[in-house]
């Protein structure tokens, strides 16, 4: 009997704590206890001074306290995965017993490896500080805020009464809005995007913490797939995808025989004409059963099956074959960049193969704009990626130095290797149009382009606002999903064929003249 009431007793303060621990019912107290005195006088103001705190510690109100003895990240002062686990099952008890509803989201910073490179440990530990306060911001005290791995944060929503689908997404919004806003560091702004993947309790697949955890972590990767800055919910397919993804090394070698890693191909636009000026070479994995797999899970599977240089030579043929198929249809399409990894930069007969390439497929080596990291570059005039990109130079290819700006390219390196065109790195280009530190450095790239007399190229570009400011300052190209998204060959004819189309009606964006 008494095991009986002390239940009863747990699923009424189980259900009373979310509406009495409440912000709007807290704000309310000060009106209680002076609604208490003018009715009752002193002796009722006394109780009901004694009766509240008893009343909120009955219902777990001062619970928190225990909590502050949870380990914490000495970066972020968020509890760690342990605290997270320990939380989690916690409130699955708490919402099995009573019915009440509660969401877990997963948040990870895009791109983080390449960020930190960038940026350094010391400034990537500032962005993880902000991140943190600016997460724990946006929900309410009971909310809990882990950090559990380099660049991941978790959210576990305290049990509510109602909480629906649209609430969580919405949630996930005002998270990420949150997170997505600059960071200054150092007198600059730095921008950085994240992806949610969010579970509401009742949609796990199980009821353990794992179960949920892992719906959480399956939405998140879904997020990232379609990212940067995608939000996604669980659903059961999610689950059997991402049991699908463990044995990409198995079959990544007889993909790419097999022809299903392919080129799809992203336009650039020059800002003077509107029109397409060429196409990037992006390479992209259409799995006959798993569907499109995005370069950042199968390139690493690549690199390490040592088989890059097989997907440069794959990328080149049919990156050739499309610039034959486009004029055959007389469609202009000045050029097309493919990109070149380090293994095959090293090959000391790239030059003879390239120019048989070009011979085979009867088309000039302008037609053909080699894409190469700052990273890959040497300040030895003896090495074989330097003399090879020289060979490619006086064949005729156009050389283009992508990424720019988030290496360590020297002026004098970026003359000796002859580049055409400089592509300056989404990073920059992320809401410079409404950011005028943005603007200046985007400014200063192009100053020194145009002293060094070189084209420029906006990668990122993905905003009309975004598009227009680039144009008035002077970049002659611009690319990224504002303009078109990465496409296989047999979509890009009726996507440029719509594309002049709407060039009959658009006026032109005014460029400004320094």
């Amino acid at each position: 009997m008494t095991q009986t009431n002390s239940g009863i007793l747990n699923r009424i303060r189980a259900r009373l704590a979310p509406v009495l621990l409440a912000p709007p019912i807290l704000a309310f107290l000060p009106a209680l206890t002076l609604a208490t005195f003018w009715i009752g006088g002193e002796v009722a103001l006394l109780w009901v001074a004694l009766g509240l705190p008893v009343l909120f510690a009955s219902i777990g109100g001062f619970s928190v306290t225990s909590r502050n003895n949870t380990p914490r990240d000495s970066v972020t002062g968020l509890i760690l995965r342990e605290g997270f686990e320990a939380q989690l099952e916690h409130t699955l008890e708490d919402c099995a017993k009573t019915d009440l509803r509660s969401a877990l989201y997963f948040i990870e910073i895009d791109d983080y490896k390449e960020l930190t490179h960038r940026e350094g440990q010391e400034a990537i530990d500032r962005v993880l500080q902000s991140c943190g306060e600016r997460i724990a911001s946006t929900l309410r005290n009971r909310d809990t805020v882990a950090r559990i791995g380099d660049s991941k944060f978790a959210v576990i929503l305290s049990p509510v009464m109602q909480l629906d689908l649209e609430t969580c997404v919405q949630m996930a919004g005002r998270l990420q809005a949150a997170m997505e806003e600059p960071i200054s560091l150092d007198g600059t702004s730095l921008y950085a995007s994240c992806s949610v993947g969010l579970c509401l309790n009742t949609r796990a697949p199980g009821k353990t913490g794992n179960d949920w955890s892992h719906a959480a972590a399956a939405a998140l990767s879904e997020a990232q797939q379609n990212g940067p800055s995608g939000i996604r919910v669980f659903s059961t397919d999610m689950q059997q995808r991402t049991k699908a993804r463990g044995s990409l090394r198995e079959e990544v070698t007889e993909a790419l025989e097999a022809g299903h890693i392919l080129p799809w191909f992203q336009p650039q636009i020059c800002t003077d004409t509107g029109r397409v000026s060429g196409f990037e070479a992006l390479a992209r994995w259409m799995h006959p059963v798993r569907g499109l797999i995005p370069p950042g899970k199968f390139l690493p599977v690549l690199e390490e099956a040592g088989l890059m240089e097989r997907l440069s030579q794959v990328m080149l043929y049919h990156s050739l074959t499309a610039l034959n198929a486009w004029d055959a249809a007389g469609l202009k399409v000045p050029s097309v960049g493919v990109n070149f990894a380090t293994p095959e930069l090293r090959n000391p007969n790239l030059s003879e193969n390239i120019k048989w390439e070009m011979e085979r497929f009867d088309l000039p080596p302008s037609r053909l704009s080699v894409e190469i990291l700052e990273t890959v570059m040497t300040d030895r005039p003896d090495d074989v990626v330097t003399r090879n990109i020289a060979a490619l130079s006086e064949l005729g290819c156009r050389i283009e130095l992508d990424d720019f700006g988030t290496g360590h390219a020297s002026i004098s390196a970026v003359r000796r290797f002859n580049i055409s065109r400089i592509k300056i790195d989404r990073s920059f280009v992320l809401r410079a149009d409404r950011d005028p530190e943005q603007q200046k450095l985007i400014s200063a790239i192009l100053t020194m382009a145009e002293r060094l007399e070189l084209e420029t190229l906006a990668e990122g570009v993905e905003t009309v606002g975004e598009h227009a400011l680039l144009s008035q300052l002077g970049c002659g190209h611009v690319q990224g999903f504002g303009i078109g998204r990465p496409m296989p060959f047999d979509q890009t004819l009726d996507w440029i064929t719509a594309h002049e189309a709407k060039l009959q009606e658009a006026p032109e964006i005014g460029r400004h003249t320094r």
